[in-house]
């Protein structure tokens, strides 16, 4: 039953060698991978508002109109950026973003840095978009503001489930509500230019877009504030340069054409709605329960009565399409997080089982953390995204700092043709959002931010903890093969991995116990997309002839990343084969140190024991290896 429901939910599993089915266009992509950036200008606006607003009494009613240079300025880092980025594409086409760009140019320690700030910005976007969009519905429907908190979590479920399915099925879901939002934004934006040129709308004397008069530092600081919670709108512009490797060939040709087409429509939309919020005269505050900016705009360009009529569906349809956006630009995150963990993972600075991936080719531990993470945001901010903004931009501009200056590092190091503009365009890119980084870190510190500067280095020092524990098993299972030697021969079932100390144990123990039959070793390998033998694999074969004392060596193929179920078939049919024979299967074993390292192993062994017990005339017998303990 649970297989079925399984596969119902998620569809068959597939093979290795079909990853290449899994390769998404270009138009998918742009669902797919900018979902986020997209969907920011639902509320980018609002931020910048949010901030203006409550400073009218101090300063005067005029104030509000500084969000359209704000937004200028805003579109102009958004083109830094843009051409900082395609340049990333173009030296790193399989992807990886940030942490690959850091690691490979500016060491280990900044690309963890810049890992951790990016698996940050991957919870706070789903917590944050989740939130807008149960906002959008809140704002259609006001009777559902008191089960807002049980809302996002069905839908984080929602979105964890489809992208379990895969990221090709999830892009084909997810594509209808983003290019509809689009449609809607830039006829709403068309809409309200003719109703304002066209002279049926009054322009909103306070909200006058004038060059801000910047009197005094009380000035200086408020334009920082809103400069600082408009940069909302920027987040989720890295995420086709982490997925460089999801595109179709030429993958970095594809991923800079969708970049570019995300860019346009990102710009053409902010600016366009900010420009009308300040013509119309719609205000925002940001305060719990109140209209979303985009809704009151959406009814000031409609203009007459919107609760009735053609102009009550528009709204509907509008708000529709912003809530559906909105609560699957957090798609982007599930697009990006788990795949950056599972790069960290092979590097071992995270668990390995974020490498490991599920029957439908996408790194499904990634995916269930994220869930749990961002649906514990929620919870704890009772999905209200204004209280969850101020905690976003700052992982956000950390890692395109980070990365700005690893390219420029790249350009100095692989040089070659137009070299210098390359490093001079990062290197401005990167001097642009370090500054910009210090803006926020200064002016929303107090509002949340502060959280984010203490949990990152936190992360950092996880890291290398969980890094100093692999390189020491690691270290201790290629020594220990050494320190025994094999004293007489026989045979049983012997399921090894790899060989160290333990394997080498468990092979004499096997001599031990057979005193009739034969002694025979398995290893399940996962072939490459091409049907090729392990690098894993290829290494126990060389080495296995030094140690396995004539024991017979047999590998068991599994193009569905499996370790549990080839076995259970094997030994099932050696039982068919030999109904009179009792089977007994020796599993090697290391036990850690310490009781939280077993978190950072895959429970193999113990999957493989609790499928055998209920098997008829099998036994399991495990040969534990200690390793010793880390010394207080």
């Amino acid at each position: 039953m649970p297989n079925t429901i399984r596969r119902f939910l998620l569809g068959r599993r597939l093979a290795t060698e079909e990853s290449h089915q899994t390769r998404i266009s270009n138009p998918v992509a742009l669902a797919v991978f900018s979902s986020d950036a997209l969907s920011s200008v639902a509320y980018a606006t609002g931020e910048i508002m949010a901030v203006l607003g409550p400073a009218m009494a101090a300063f005067t009613v005029g104030v509000l109109g500084w969000s359209w240079p704000v937004a200028i300025g805003i579109s102009a880092l958004l083109t830094v950026l843009t051409v900082s980025y395609r340049q990333t594409i173009t030296g790193y086409p399989t992807g990886g973003g940030a942490y690959i760009v850091a690691r490979e140019n500016l060491g280990e320690l900044p690309s963890q840095v810049a890992g951790a700030s990016l698996l940050v910005d991957y919870v706070l976007t789903v917590a944050v978009s989740i939130s807008a969009g149960i906002t959008a519905i809140t704002s259609a429907f006001p009777a559902t503001e008191p089960h807002r908190v049980a809302l996002a979590i069905l839908a984080i479920a929602f979105v964890a489930t489809m992208n379990l399915r895969g990221l090709k099925e999830s892009g084909a879901v997810f594509a209808v509500p983003t290019y509809g939002f689009v449609i809607c934004i830039l006829g709403l934006v068309g809409w309200g230019f003719i109703r304002y040129f066209g002279g049926s709308t009054t322009p909103a004397p306070h909200h006058e877009v004038n060059a801000p008069s910047i009197a005094n530092w009380a000035g200086v600081w408020l334009f920082a504030r809103a400069f600082s919670a408009g940069c909302t709108a920027l987040t989720g512009v890295e995420a086709i340069s982490n997925g460089v490797s999801a595109f179709r060939e030429p993958t970095h040709v594809n991923a800079n054409r969708t970049m570019l087409g995300m860019v346009i429509l990102l710009g053409t939309m902010f600016l366009g709605l900010t420009w009308l919020a300040n013509h119309y005269g719609v205000t925002y505050l940001g305060a719990n329960g109140e209209e979303s900016l985009l809704s009151k705009l959406t009814r000031a360009i409609l203009g007459g009565d919107t609760n009735v009529g053609l102009r009550h569906f528009i709204h509907l349809t509008v708000q529709g399409f912003t809530t559906a956006i909105l609560l699957l630009a957090a798609n982007t995150a599930y697009a990006d997080f788990p795949r950056l963990a599972a790069m960290m993972a092979k590097d071992g600075f995270l668990p390995r089982q974020f490498a490991s991936q599920g029957d439908r080719l996408v790194f499904s531990n990634g995916i269930f953390i994220l869930s749990a993470l961002s649906i514990l945001l929620v919870i704890i901010f009772n999905a209200h995204e204004h209280h969850l903004l101020p905690l976003y931009a700052l992982g956000v501009f950390l890692g395109f700092t980070i990365s700005q200056v690893g390219m420029v590092r790249h350009w100095l190091k692989e040089k070659g043709k137009g070299w210098q503009g390359k490093a001079l365009i990062n290197g401005f890119g990167a001097l642009t959002t370090f500054f910009v980084m210090q803006v926020i870190v200064v002016t929303k510190f107090t509002h949340g931010a502060w959280v984010v500067v203490i949990v990152l280095p936190i992360m950092v020092l996880a890291f290398y903890t969980i890094h100093r524990h692999y390189i020491r098993i690691k270290s201790i299972l290629a020594a220990s093969r050494t320190e025994f030697v094999s004293h007489r021969k026989n045979r049983v079932v012997v399921l090894v991995s790899g060989i160290h100390a333990g394997v080498v144990t468990a092979l004499n123990y096997a001599k031990l116990i057979a005193a009739r039959g034969e002694v025979e070793a398995l290893t399940v390998d996962f072939p490459d997309e091409y049907g090729h033998d392990s690098a894993a694999l290829k290494k126990l074969l060389a080495d296995w002839p030094a140690y396995c004392e004539g024991v017979p060596l047999r590998v068991l193929r599994n193009p569905y990343r499996k370790t549990l179920e080839p076995i259970v078939e094997e030994l099932d049919r050696i039982r068919r084969v030999e109904p009179e024979i009792t089977t007994t299967v020796i599993l090697p074993e290391f036990v850690t140190g310490h009781w939280w390292e077993n978190i950072l192993h895959n429970q193999t062994a113990l999957r493989i024991k609790a499928a055998l017990l209920a098997k008829p005339k099998t036994i399991v017998i495990s040969i534990p290896y200690h390793l010793k303990p880390i010394e207080e």
